[in-house]
């Protein structure tokens, strides 16, 4: 059972993404069998630059194959997988190319509609990048010119995805290695929604006119690339939408823009202000419902309903020339000028995971 998560009045603690751990795990093995270390302290680099040093638990090697363990630690997040054993079973191939399987605890992806097809192991892009290139890079220090085979697995995953969706996503048999940016942020708790206001009062304070709340990495890169904010602009805002319009009611901006993942913004078109998975869960008939509304015939409609994913359902739709992207968006727009219905350019974006645009709408009052 993982550690109660202790409230907080001061600022909380971020943790390491499961992808980081696997990449730790991952580089603590290679460097055992390819320069015969035996580094109990690695240190990785993540995508935004951080190196942290990370603690490997166990390591042991056979031949030509090395296991290394890491404990999971997501600081003050309330994650399943805090204070879980993550392990990687590294093999040395004659072949170039770096090969990922699902050890006992990982899951396996049945159903489409998620970052990875069918029949591989759920294992998310960017945690098979990270990992991909510190192993290439420990090849080249070493003078390796094979390739390696990565099993991830996790103790007692099986068990602890009984606690998330992962089932209902068709993830079978175990958890997800999952991180854009290896890094846990807490940001389903109050602590952070101070640090939300904090950046409104920022941006104020240096005269800035136009601010965007982001969901994640990918939103936050498309509103820089798009828009061509300064650093102080962007405001994570996580799961928070409601948190950061609340805000902005008292404290207001002439233009906000909010940018999110097609997920989260249909949570949030169909009235959640917390869009966190613990909170609430996507509602495919609400989805379903607008991309009536968009042009789509009823047998259309009907499938969305029993949708694996919200991802699929507006691949289904593109697919289809059913703008279900901009009728979310819309809909999401209508939801910001709830809050702020004063004299605001209020502009909302959906973005995909590979940080195109698949939806927006906007408003001058």
């Amino acid at each position: 059972m993982r550690p109660e998560t202790p409230e907080h009045n001061g600022p909380l603690r971020q943790g390491l993404s499961t992808g980081a751990c696997a990449t730790a795990a991952s580089v603590a093995a290679a460097r055992a069998l390819l320069a015969g270390g035996e580094d109990r302290c690695v240190r990785i680099h993540l995508p935004r630059g951080q190196e942290p040093a990370m603690t490997i638990e166990d390591l042991a090697v056979t031949g030509t194959s090395a296991t290394a363990g890491v404990i999971k630690d997501a600081g003050d997040d309330p994650d399943a997988t805090h204070g879980a054993r993550l392990w990687v079973r590294l093999e040395l191939t004659g072949e170039a190319g770096v090969v990922f399987r699902a050890g006992e605890g990982v899951g396996t992806v049945t159903r489409s509609g998620l970052p990875v097809p069918v029949g591989e192991p759920a294992i998310n892009p960017v945690p098979r990048r990270l990992i991909t290139e510190h192993l290439e890079a420990i090849a080249a220090e070493t003078g390796f010119a094979g390739g390696f085979s990565v099993t991830v697995g996790i103790d007692d995953g099986e068990a602890i995805a009984r606690n998330t969706m992962n089932g209902k996503l068709g993830i079978l048999g175990g958890l997800s290695v999952l991180g854009t940016t290896g890094i846990v942020r807490p940001f389903s708790c109050s602590a952070f929604i101070a640090s939300i206001h904090q950046s409104v009062d920022v941006a104020r304070a240096n005269g800035l006119t136009h601010i965007a709340g982001c969901t994640g990495g990918t939103s936050e890169a498309f509103v820089r690339s798009c828009f061509g904010l300064e650093e102080g602009a962007i405001v994570e805002m996580g799961d928070m939408f409601g948190a950061l319009l609340k805000y902005l009611k008292k404290h207001p901006l002439p233009r906000v823009t909010l940018a999110s993942g097609f997920g989260k913004l249909s949570k949030f078109a169909a009235g959640e202000p917390d869009t966190h998975s613990r909170r609430c869960a996507i509602d495919f008939d609400f989805i379903a419902d607008q991309a009536l509304a968009a042009g789509a015939d009823t047998g259309l409609g009907d499938w969305i309903r029993t949708a694996n994913t919200s991802i699929e359902a507006l691949e289904a739709c593109q697919k289809a020339g059913i703008p279900l992207g901009d009728r979310i968006a819309g809909m999401g727009l209508a939801r910001m000028r709830d809050y702020l219905p004063g004299e605001h350019h209020l502009s909302v974006c959906g973005v995909s995971r590979q940080g195109e645009l698949i939806g927006f709408a906007e408003e001058v009052a």
